[in-house]
């Protein structure tokens, strides 16, 4: 599927372009962090250096190095420090569990870890008894109490820099772990080539050579964060990042009025707790464009934030890790609301139907995609890469349909399909009515065994703050606004719709939240 040669260093080379970036627009300070510039060229001597001291606990080429990390400047250092070592970076998103940790060191055959002080613990429960792992890096606090030797993150980055070890373009360069929102998540081999070109076309589809400020308040140790380290290493202009270490919605408005942040990534959750901040009380009118991306936005949610922040606009996207997070966005000249844009330039799409037949524009099906991004297979997974890629093409699980203008519309997950007396309820179709009512903050949608009509429709909705509404309220107001199948016949209010790590609705957890109140109101029949 993948060369593990280490043949000559290819020129799409990570650790390569990254310096060829470095050469081309010199040292300035690039990344401002908890109230510090950091320069571009401190970031690469430091990631030399952790080179040096990684080769020196024995990361070779091909070995994967788990990063599971808070953002800070040395996510971004690690990254290019496994990568000039001939290393593979595998990134995890810091709200694992210990079991799906533990899953992904084994599963990976991890030598390494690179962690923050406060998730230190967990790895080194999750370490032990897995026996590739080797070492484990700790930034910001003490490497003790662990199951194997630990290193300050800052002692192994005082090494003396070394040279890039070779590796050629179809040489791995990340394994990525999908979300598991449907199962146990899967390792996602990409190549440098992958990732040049990754990072080559997201650059190319969403630049403005005005637009050089940009606020990140999304996760690095991310599929996310690491298509943005490779759109970095194609700027052609200088550009200065603003890095959060975890995302509040009052610390992004500061943050984006201090330094006249123009552009911003966000995730549809965190753009709906933006609107309980005074937004019109700061001033944005230096932002310009706001991502939004990994699920969908409500139309409510999305009019909303551009009346109180005029000067911008969302664009949102499209993406997943089998692809590198590249599918589709919206040009920034030719927005088009709703749908998550037109494919990027090298990436085809097709609508298919589930007998594997194109579907002509209009019409939903299964959203199959081609492209140079797009993964060689599973990692270690046969039967699964069998079902995913078929004729060439990836089979995402999306559902969707390009219009007559070729822009993309994703409708949900083929397997969120809720199927009540025989017709299609998609779960999006009734969150995006509930979230139009003005108490509702969140809104998640499952389905649930029915006796008589198969499934039926249950909803979770939170609040707005000081919000009031009732179940039955929310009920009518749905019934007035969706077809008779589809209106939720049960809603309940909860203090907090679960979500994902990356934002997303955590579907698994709403499932389990519906089995175990079945698994009880069962129980107590049986007692009587």
């Amino acid at each position: 599927m993948f060369s593990q040669r280490g043949l000559a260093m290819g020129e799409r080379n990570l650790a390569r372009q990254a310096d060829r970036q470095l050469d081309r627009h010199g040292d300035y300070d690039s990344l401002f962090f908890e109230g510090a510039w950091y320069s571009s060229g401190w970031l690469a001597d430091r990631a030399a250096r952790l080179a040096t001291g990684l080769i020196g606990q024995g990361v070779g080429p091909g070995d994967r190095v788990v990063i599971l990390m808070a953002n800070c400047p040395e996510v971004l250092v690690t990254y290019q420090a496994v990568w000039r070592a001939g290393g593979v970076v595998t990134p995890l998103i810091f709200l694992v569990s210990e079991d799906e940790l533990r899953h992904a060191l084994t599963d990976s055959g991890a030598v390494g870890v690179v962690t923050t002080a406060e998730f230190a613990p967990k790895v080194g429960a999750a370490a032990r008894g897995v026996p590739t792992v080797r070492f484990v890096t700790v930034v910001g606090g003490s490497p003790d109490q662990l199951p194997v030797p630990g290193f300050d993150f800052a002692e192994l980055a005082a090494h003396e820099p070394g040279s890039i070890v070779d590796r050629a373009d179809d040489d791995l360069a990340a394994l990525l772990y999908t979300g598991g929102t449907t199962g146990r998540s899967k390792g996602v081999p990409m190549t440098h080539a992958n990732l040049y070109w990754c990072g080559s076309a997201a650059y190319q589809s969403s630049a403005r050579d005005d637009l050089t400020t940009g606020l990140v308040p999304l996760p690095l140790a991310h599929a996310y964060g690491l298509l943005v380290t490779c759109v970095g290493m194609h700027q052609e202009q200088p550009g200065r990042t603003i890095l959060m270490r975890w995302f509040d919605p009052a610390g992004w408005v500061d943050l984006a009025e201090t330094h006249r942040v123009q552009r911003s990534a966000l995730v549809p959750s965190m753009i709906q707790m933006l609107l309980t901040q005074p937004l019109e009380q700061a001033d944005l009118s230096a932002l310009v464009a706001v991502t939004s991306g990994a699920s969908p936005l409500a139309d409510e949610v999305r009019a909303e934030f551009e009346a109180r922040v005029p000067s911008a606009k969302i664009y949102e996207g499209y993406g997943c890790s089998e692809t590198g997070a590249v599918i589709s966005g919206n040009p920034l000249d030719a927005r088009r609301p709703g749908s998550v844009g037109t494919p990027v330039p090298g990436v085809e799409v097709t609508i298919r139907d589930d007998d594997d037949h194109e579907l002509p524009p209009g019409q939903d099906g299964e959203i199959c995609v081609r492209s140079p991004g797009v993964m060689s297979g599973y990692w270690h997974a046969p039967e699964a890469t069998t079902a995913a890629l078929v004729g060439g093409w990836l089979h995402t699980g999306d559902i969707g349909h390009l219009d007559a203008d070729g822009y993309l519309y994703v409708v949900d997950r083929k397997k969120d399909l809720i199927i009540r007396g025989g017709f299609n309820v998609y779960p999006r179709d009734v969150e995006d009515a509930l979230l139009g009512h003005p108490a509702v903050a969140l809104a998640g949608v499952v389905g649930r065994p029915d006796s008589r009509l198969g499934e039926e429709v249950v909803a979770f909705v939170s609040l707005r703050p000081e919000a009031t509404v009732t179940a039955d309220e929310l009920t009518a107001y749905a019934k007035e606004r969706l077809a008779a199948h589809k209106y939720p016949r049960e809603i309940r209010i909860v203090p907090e719709v679960p979500l994902t790590s990356v934002g997303k609705l955590d579907r698994k957890r709403l499932r389990a939240m519906v089995r175990a109140d079945a698994e009880r109101s069962a129980a107590q029949q049986a007692a009587r």
